[in-house]
Formats: C-alpha cells, sequence, structure tokens
C-alpha cells in the first residue's frame, strides 16, 4: 500500500467546498474492544459544522506499534461510509509520511478512499527538527534517515506546534498550507477540533468548545 501514495500534488483553496477531521478513540469501558471513529465535515473556507457521523465497532486488529492504522481504519471507513456529502479533504489526527514505515494513517486512509489527505498530530513519532520560530504560520523541517519527512509547524503564537506530514495527492507545502487555513487561532485545526470531541463524547455538539 505504501507504494500506492501520492507525495505530489495540489488542491487549490477554491476547488473545495468541505474538509473533514478524522479521529479514533478507544472508550475506557469497553478496555479497547471497541473502537469509535469520528468524522467532522466543515464546510469551506468557513469552517462551519456540516455534518459528522461517530460510529463504534468491534476492535478486531491488535495494538502493533507501527501499524496502529489497521487497528482504527476499519472503524473510521464505516464512519465515512455514513456520510451524505463526500468531502474533498481529509485532515488526520495523526500522522502520514512522517512514519517508521512512510504509512502513517493519514496515508492509508487517503490510498483507501482516493482523498487527498493530510497527518496533522500532536506529538512527534519520527524524526529530528528543530524548534520553529514562536509566530503563528512558523515551521521548520523534520527530517527522517537523512529526509524531510514533514513539516514542524506553529499554528497559534507560543504554543507548542503541530506535526505536518503528506497523507496522499499533496505536497508537503500544499499540506501546510492547508492546515493553516483551517485553523482558527487555536492550536489544532477546526477539523480535528471537532473530530477529537467527537470520538471523545459522541455529545460533544451540544457542549461548548473550548481551546485544545
Amino acid at each position: 500500500m505504501r507504494g500506492q501514495v501520492e507525495r505530489q500534488g495540489k488542491l487549490p483553496f477554491d476547488a473545495v467546498r468541505y474538509v473533514a477531521g478524522v479521529d479514533c478513540a478507544f472508550p475506557g469501558e469497553h478496555q479497547g474492544r471497541v473502537t469509535r471513529a469520528a468524522v467532522a465535515v466543515l464546510t469551506f473556507p468557513g469552517l462551519e459544522l456540516h455534518e459528522f457521523t461517530v460510529v463504534e465497532r468491534p476492535t478486531d486488529f491488535p495494538y502493533v506499534p507501527g501499524f496502529l492504522s489497521f487497528r482504527e481504519v476499519p472503524a473510521i471507513t464505516l464512519a465515512l461510509e455514513q456520510l451524505k456529502t463526500r468531502p474533498q479533504l481529509l485532515i488526520v489526527d495523526g500522522q502520514g509520511y512522517a512514519h517508521p514505515r512512510g504509512f502513517g494513517i493519514a496515508c492509508h486512509l487517503g490510498v483507501q478512499t482516493g482523498l487527498p489527505a493530510i497527518g496533522a498530530g500532536k506529538s512527534r513519532l519520527v524524526g529530528e527538527f528543530r524548534a520553529p520560530a514562536a509566530a503563528a504560520g512558523s515551521r521548520s523541517p523534520l527530517t527522517y534517515r537523512g529526509e524531510t519527512v514533514g513539516a514542524v509547524l506553529r499554528t497559534r503564537d507560543g504554543v507548542s506546534p503541530l506535526f505536518v506530514s503528506v497523507g496522499h495527492k499533496l505536497d508537503l507545502d500544499s499540506a501546510v498550507a492547508w492546515v493553516l487555513a483551517c485553523t482558527r487561532g487555536y492550536r489544532l485545526p477546526e477539523t480535528t477540533r471537532w473530530a477529537d470531541g467527537l470520538a471523545g463524547d459522541p455529545e460533544f455538539r451540544a457542549r461548548p468548545r473550548r481551546a485544545r
């Protein structure tokens, strides 16, 4: 599957009406036996919630470091299939090419769905970097085994950066531009804020949202 990843491409802003955030959780009461997946579809450029799905299914793949996408993707795929609106872009709370095997969950979902996809992780999985400048929009390269595999991106002044990498059908500069375009004053893009909240609590839509 890694050989099917396309790490080049542009996606013009004016060609996109809907962007989707994707996240997974494992509800504590089920002790990992159930996977909960959330997909939040937002309008673009308004970034208003348009549609969402939250599904739960039995976890049928063991916890194997480096292969976590095989544990999560079945539930995410089910959630995507239940959408009435097909998004033009996926922003995944996880890694893309910045992965020990060059095939994180954003790559997996991009290849499986055929959609452009971006990995925007809260923490580093692999690689070395120097901290970017403190201002929002600053970035520095994330390198692994002598190759640039992602960007360390400051999305809000003075807060911890995100680790952005290509998932599918986009180059790294485009991935960074899209993450910034989907961010509204918080560390996480709006897509991730919605998906992360829904995956952790299906009633999140009815609750006031807080900065994350």
